[in-house]
């Protein structure tokens, strides 16, 4: 039996959604030469042109520099783990969803809970579910195993309600033009399907 052409473009289409989230998620990740290659940085830069986004390419510069480098890991820092008087933009679910703002909340409990129907769990025992890159690679994994509808489920119900409010925060305090161009593909990948048809 062959699969109609209708399921199989639909699986190239997520098929290429997929390895867009995974490299989403690795841009999201603490700046180092161990990921930041320069083809990472030729890979960002030519999705940008790829989607006609020459003026937050154009905020991007050309090469990785040790000065760059240094910047990118002092904003990370500030944003995503400690700054003083609060964390700026907290990457978890939780501090957003949960009345208590605080780490671990029922947000995580339900995007833990997500993982493990769809057959998957956290490698390290003090991994936060819903940190936004294990829910960008959950998702992609997902589209990689041909479980559309349960990514889309899984954005809707666990992604969705707090990715705004953070993006917002990155947006409003960011000092580094690469972290407002991230939060801003990552809003664009992971629309809603009505949104992309619009």
């Amino acid at each position: 039996m062959h699969q109609s052409s209708a399921v199989v473009a639909e699986q190239i289409v997520a098929d290429r959604l997929s390895a867009l989230l995974a490299g989403l998620a690795q841009s999201m990740d603490y700046p180092d030469l161990d990921w930041l290659t320069q083809e990472h940085w030729s890979w960002i830069k030519d999705l940008l042109d790829d989607l006609g986004w020459q003026a937050e390419r154009q905020e991007l510069p050309d090469t990785i520099d040790d000065d760059f480098l240094t910047a990118l890991q002092v904003e990370y820092t500030r944003l995503f783990i400690n700054a003083i008087p609060h964390v700026v933009a907290p990457p978890y679910g939780s501090v957003y969803l949960d009345s208590e703002g605080i780490l671990y909340g029922p947000s995580a409990e339900k995007a833990k809970q997500f993982y493990r129907q769809q057959g998957f769990d956290l490698v390290g025992p003090n991994d936060i579910p819903d940190h936004l890159n294990h829910e960008l690679r959950f998702v992609s994994l997902l589209l990689q195993d041909g479980r559309i509808c349960e990514a889309e489920q899984f954005l809707r119900q666990c992604f969705h309600p707090w990715f705004g409010l953070f993006q917002d925060r990155v947006m409003g305090e960011t000092k580094q033009p690469y972290y407002r161009v991230m939060v801003q593909l990552i809003k664009f990948f992971t629309k809603e399907e009505e949104e992309h048809d619009s």
